[in-house]
């Protein structure tokens, strides 16, 4: 099975990819009639980078401005695709490593990609795109199941996070089945639904060699390092199934609860799967599995609220740090934020499917988010990766979509 779906001559792909070239403002852009399918703001456009790709998930540049996906189901044993970009066009390509990564990043000279049960990495050389030398296994033996898929980033010095999705919706004695309890304590949070710290440059750990920096987080899809600060943020995707298995009402349950956004600093805990994040009450309440009412908070008063709360269900993927200044200075510092968009939120419409741009100022989040990049539809795109380039452009990748684009000012 190829990489590609279509089509399949590489060369012929490239050819495809090539776009219109605009050279609309004070810098070489290049944007495609119909910016590829993105609906962006007044003074920005996009090209389609690369397409036909089966479950491109995240995304990582190298210090070169090479681009690298992580590709779930890439076939063939390739689940990485390096990309060399030149203005837009996709000028040399390849494909590595085994299938069914969820994510990717560079780090002290090596590409890193985490799969379900593993953290491997390939040392670059600089110049080139395909990394050299054998694989190295620097993390096996995660658990799996559940939110199996993995994310990571970087701190100071040796420090690598890794998020550990739970294994089940709310830690009930019976996962996801009308009325039933949760299990007090939920013992999966020894090894799941938190954020462990290990060795960048160690081979061999398991989660045994990890410190727990912070738990109570259902699915941490997106991790990041604020640049400057070092600090790390979380989106988290929050639970379903209030109306289904609690009767909630149709229109609570599609708003509750909410996507958080998070600071982590060691020790927190965020509250799953004892609390959630309510929108209606804008606190910490607890879950119905644990005798909650939608209101009542109880022991979740010592649960950390989050930074931002988004919309219930829209699935956050993954989280950007704007470092660049082509963008211009009401960019610079803020936070991209990629949704995957929902499925919970039945009868009502489903909703997510954007990225999102959040404005920091010293460090910190600053007023509200407004929707930076749509697809055709409403439910269209189907973010899953971000990363800055090295030209101040930013990549999007959509697994359900099969495509990578690069957005620009013009």
């Amino acid at each position: 099975m190829s990489l590609f779906r279509r089509p399949k001559s590489l060369a012929l792909l490239l050819v495809l990819l090539a776009g219109t070239l605009s050279l609309s403002g004070p810098q070489r852009a290049l944007c495609a009639p119909d910016n590829g399918g993105l609906t962006l703001p007044q003074g920005f456009c996009a090209v389609v980078l690369a397409s036909g790709l089966d479950g491109v998930r995240h995304l990582a540049v190298g210090p070169s401005g090479d681009l690298y996906a992580a590709v779930s189901n890439g076939g063939d044993g390739k689940g990485v695709l390096g990309i060399r970009d030149r203005d837009g066009k996709p000028v040399e390509q390849v494909a590595f490593g085994p299938s069914g990564g969820n994510d990717v990043a560079v780090h002290g000279g090596y590409l890193y990609l985490a799969r379900d049960n593993q953290v491997l990495r390939w040392r670059l050389t600089p110049g080139k795109l395909a990394p050299e030398g054998k694989e190295e296994i620097i993390v096996d033996g995660l658990p799996t199941g559940g939110h199996s898929a993995k994310t990571i980033a970087f701190g100071a010095g040796d420090a690598m996070y890794l998020k550990i999705g739970s294994a089940t919706n709310s830690c009930q004695a019976a996962d996801r089945k009308a009325g039933s309890p949760g299990q007090d304590p939920c013992t999966e949070l020894e090894r799941r639904a938190g954020i462990w710290q290990f060795s960048a440059s160690r081979t061999g750990q398991g989660l045994k060699d990890a410190k727990r920096i912070a738990t109570g987080l259902r699915n941490a899809e997106a991790i990041t390092i604020q640049p400057g600060t070092g600090d790390l943020y979380a989106a988290i995707h929050g639970r379903d199934q209030l109306a289904d298995s609690w009767g909630f009402s149709d229109e609570i349950s599609a708003e509750n609860p909410a996507e958080e956004l998070v600071r982590v600093q060691p020790g927190d805990n965020f509250g799953w799967p004892y609390c959630y994040y309510s929108n209606q009450y804008r606190k910490k309440v607890l879950a119905p599995e644990y005798g909650g009412d939608g209101r009542k908070v109880g022991r979740c008063a010592a649960a950390k609220d989050p930074i931002m709360a988004f919309p219930g269900h829209w699935a956050p993927m993954a989280l950007a740090f704007y470092s660049g200044e082509t963008f211009g200075a009401a960019y610079h510092g803020g936070l991209f934020i990629a949704f995957h968009g929902s499925w919970n939120r039945a009868p009502l419409p489903q909703a997510g499917f954007r990225v999102v741009f959040a404005p920091f100022a010293d460090g910190k989040a600053k007023g509200s988010y407004a929707t930076f990049a749509t697809g055709p539809t409403p439910t269209d795109l189907r973010a899953t990766g971000l990363a800055v380039g090295t030209d101040g452009s930013l990549y999007l990748s959509a697994d359900k979509n099969g495509k990578i684009w690069k957005i620009s000012k013009k």
